[in-house]
């Protein structure tokens, strides 16, 4: 992580479609030579290339993290969606090499910097600023965040969206789909035109900063009740479609508790895990990116400050209720009611070999052991991580079975797994039981 921030540099964002699609073409020539000569070399060993292995290698998602990393936008992100979803079924190295589109990226030179502000904000909108730091605190996918203050005495974090993002968001989400189907990752079989299209859905939803500033006062009114977490105030004046100006405050990375007392690392994860369960049965609404950098910690207060509402999700009734359903069929350990409720919301359909949805109610079974235990669960003395992903990877290895789940199923089931990721990483200790007996 450190290495990946000290590495981040001013680097133009190339906004034009036919720029984008360059690179693009770049990458996929500079990966197709690549597999060319280690193909003839195998051969010239007597040996018969296998064309995954040609393809998967350190090497090339090295280079596909970097121009993704450089390109930023649509293209970056639908790669570190793909570095989440896919991870368990990559190797372990490649799967690494890819989770640093989840550092900090590069970030827009000043001039590039100053183009975007005159647009949204007009030529002389310095004179509003007794301070403006022109090095942004971070940097993602779609855009970075700078701290200024303003002459009437305002502290912002002003969230600026690179140049080109909207335009670019159709043709980088297809084009990256072309080089995972280059790579072999996905099956031909395998329709992700569901999941494509929700993902352009998504991107120009994120996209939208007034649409985001719109969810932050929602989950700020939400959370009116809950002094345990901080949601920063939206200054309407400063933002925009591609501007989003909020209160700035002071806190650390979430990840940097692992070394806090272990009361301070318990009561944190149970105000985030109890938090997931009331987006999912009370406000029937989640922010559903488990980016660790979304949640900071103020260690004066003690309170929780959550970040970043683009990727917000509001969900049917319906949903909520099938989930509610198969967390009571889990606790009780009914095994067929298990299975009704996973084809309910779904995760497989009639079609899936019984095979297939006994390994699947194997892992939800597997995901409940937490739930069903007495007291406190600790987070760091078990092995359950490990024997789910093992389970997934057998899974995904079997391609008769890939299947895409509806997109809500899909969003909610990354948002767990990032909970529980960073309950593990903090190694936590939480009365899970106590936490779901309120919700169901």
């Amino acid at each position: 992580m450190t290495q990946e921030k000290h590495s981040s540099r001013p680097l133009p964002v190339p906004s034009s479609r036919i720029s984008r699609l360059a690179r693009f073409g770049g990458l996929a020539s500079n990966i197709a030579g690549g597999v060319a000569l280690n193909g003839a070399r195998q051969m010239a060993q007597g040996k018969r290339p296998n064309m995954s292995d040609l393809v998967l290698t350190p090497a090339n998602a090295a280079k596909l993290a970097d121009r993704l990393a450089h390109m930023r936008g649509a293209a970056m992100k639908v790669g570190q969606l793909i570095s989440m979803d896919a991870g368990d079924m990559l190797p372990p190295e490649l799967a690494e090499i890819l989770g640093r589109l989840r550092a900090d990226a590069h970030y827009m030179p000043a001039s590039q910097l100053k183009t975007v502000l005159n647009a949204n904000w007009g030529d002389d909108w310095l004179k509003r600023f007794s301070k403006f730091n022109v090095r942004p605190i971070a940097a993602a996918s779609i855009g970075q965040v700078h701290r200024a203050q303003t002459k009437d005495g305002r502290d912002l974090a002003i969230k600026i969206q690179y140049p080109g993002v909207r335009r670019s968001i159709d043709s980088d989400v297809g084009n990256v789909a072309s080089l995972m189907r280059l790579s072999g990752v996905l099956p031909k079989e395998l329709d992700i035109a569901p999941m494509l299209d929700e993902a352009r859905r998504q991107l120009h939803e994120e996209a939208d900063y007034q649409r985001e500033g719109h969810y932050l006062e929602r989950f700020a009114s939400l959370l009116a009740d809950a002094p345990e977490f901080v949601v920063p105030s939206r200054h309407a004046d400063f933002t925009t479609r591609d501007v989003l100006a909020m209160s700035y405050v002071e806190g650390v990375p979430v990840e940097s508790l692992h070394d806090a007392p272990q009361g301070t690392r318990d009561r944190v994860m149970t105000h985030l895990i109890e938090l997931l369960f009331r987006e999912l049965f009370e406000f029937r609404l989640m922010q559903t990116d488990p980016n660790f950098a979304n949640y900071r910690y103020d260690p004066d207060t003690g309170r929780i400050l959550l970040l970043d509402f683009g990727a917000t999700r509001e969900f049917a009734p319906e949903i909520s209720e099938g989930f509610s359903r198969l967390m009571r069929a889990g606790l009780e350990g009914d095994r067929e009611a298990v299975r009704a409720a996973i084809m309910g919301i779904g995760f497989f359909d009639e079609t899936a070999k019984p095979r297939h949805q006994n390994t699947m109610i194997d892992m939800f079974e597997m995901s409940m052991e937490p739930l069903r235990r007495p007291g406190v669960f600790d987070f760091s003395q078990n092995d359950l991580a490990m024997r789910m992903r093992d389970a997934g990877m057998e899974l995904g290895a079997d391609r008769d079975f890939w299947h895409i789940p509806p997109m809500d199923t899909l969003f909610m089931q990354r948002k767990f797994g990032g909970v529980y990721l960073l309950a593990s990483r903090l190694g936590a200790r939480v009365d899970l039981g106590r936490i779901i007996e309120r919700h169901l």
